[in-house]
């Protein structure tokens, strides 16, 4: 077999489709987010404004965090020195665990070296220390989970997105015996929706179900101290197992799981993720913590960020731009096409020294391509003026629908 031609076939198909991605090699300047450097093909740098970065709350810059980072490196050296098992627990990751248990207001935490890994290795792991379990998953679930769920090998149903009577259907037609687990997300990190939590939650009890929820796109930015969505619906104590990171608006790196001590020590104990990699360097744990604890006293960021998103969707809609509903931080726009989703976004960047990915299938169905803009607290009134002013020009210039979509 021709192995690098078949290498080839498999990227030039992406390539035909228009969804291939392109690194942009950026430097972000330390005190200046969300500017950055960024260098060109030809090596030379230019000034640009970031405006898809996860570092939802501008916590990657923050100089509470950086000084906790370097004390620890100071005092502990680089990595961690082996997986969790095998010398790499240290104080730090213990502190960091404690950290997020009064977070969620759970008694135990566990550390994973990503929010993926999380929920791959707990989703897979409850499958297999649940005999006969059954799980409940959102259509629109983050593919960790989905690659959790189906690594677990069990069986497995997909509800219509935030869909609950479906979801309460397929419950029905379920043995009554069976162990059940309800696996979704709060936010929506593509279009922006949020899940009906409460109502979840009243089906998972009435149908003797296990709740699981991502709060991935939630921790550090929703309910008073940052718990995420649980937190500000008040609910917190009625989700059984809460997944999260700490490398978006906590910015850092690392993912973790929280609840029942039983539960999280058979996912210590089973899960090949977790039991075979190496342990995050105590320097993320000693920034993660510092994060955690300092969003946790700082509310008033979380409300400049959402009278940010507000202001943009605001500005977006009087330009007649495509703004998509959302009711979350997430500001997205329609394109509804590969080709022109990538033109635009690299029309931003060359022409007007403004950074957002275009967002292709497999992340978002066909169709449905798009700009997804993270206005962050640091994203100014003159930021947002030269954003909409570029994509109000590029709109015309690129054909693309104000009501949505690529005018073919």
């Amino acid at each position: 077999m021709d192995y690098k031609a078949a290498f080839q076939s498999a990227v030039e198909k992406v390539r035909s489709e228009g969804r291939y991605r392109v690194f942009a090699d950026l430097k972000r300047y330390r005190g200046d987010f969300p500017r950055a450097a960024w260098t060109q093909v030809d090596g030379s740098r230019r000034d640009v404004v970031v405006w898809c970065s996860n570092d939802y709350l501008g916590q990657g810059q923050n100089p509470v965090v950086i000084d906790a980072m370097h004390q620890a490196i100071d005092e502990a050296g680089s990595g961690s020195g082996g997986t969790r098992n095998i010398s790499g627990t240290t104080r730090f990751h213990v502190e960091l665990e404690e950290e997020l248990c009064r977070l969620h207001e759970k008694p135990a935490a566990l550390l994973f070296t990503s929010g993926y890994v999380a929920n791959e290795a707990a989703l897979s792991t409850l499958a297999k220390v649940l005999p006969g379990l059954i799980i409940f998953s959102d259509e629109l679930n983050h593919a960790s989970m989905i690659a959790g769920i189906r690594n677990g090998g069990c069986e497995r149903h997909v509800f219509r997105h935030n869909d609950l009577e479906h979801l309460e259907q397929l419950l029905i037609a379920a043995p009554e015996v069976a162990p059940k687990l309800i696996a979704f997300e709060s936010v929506y990190s593509m279009d922006g929706d949020i899940a009906d939590l409460a109502g979840t939650i009243a089906l998972a009890k009435k149908y003797g179900c296990l709740t699981y929820l991502d709060e991935v796109h939630a921790v550090g930015l929703y309910g008073e101290h940052g718990g995420g969505v649980a937190e500000r619906d008040g609910v917190m104590d009625q989700i059984d197992i809460i997944e999260g990171t700490l490398g978006k608006a906590f910015g850092v790196m690392g993912g973790y799981i929280a609840g029942d001590p039983d539960m999280v020590d058979a996912i210590r104990s089973y899960a090949s993720g977790f039991i075979f990699s190496t342990s995050l360097p105590p320097a993320l744990c000693a920034g993660a913590a510092a994060s955690v604890r300092w969003l946790r006293d700082h509310n008033e960021v979380r409300e400049i960020h959402q009278e940010r998103a507000s202001s943009l969707k605001a500005r977006f809609a009087a330009a007649g731009l495509p703004v998509m509903d959302s009711v979350s931080h997430i500001v997205p726009v329609l394109v509804s096409d590969p080709v022109h989703c990538k033109m635009i976004s690299d029309m931003l960047l060359e022409d007007h020294g403004i950074y957002v990915q275009p967002i292709n299938y497999p992340t978002v169905p066909r169709g449905t391509e798009r700009l997804r803009f993270t206005p962050t607290p640091f994203h100014t009134d003159a930021m947002m003026d030269d954003l909409v002013k570029a994509l109000d020009a590029l709109w015309a210039r690129c054909n693309v629908k104000r009501l949505g979509g690529y005018a073919a």
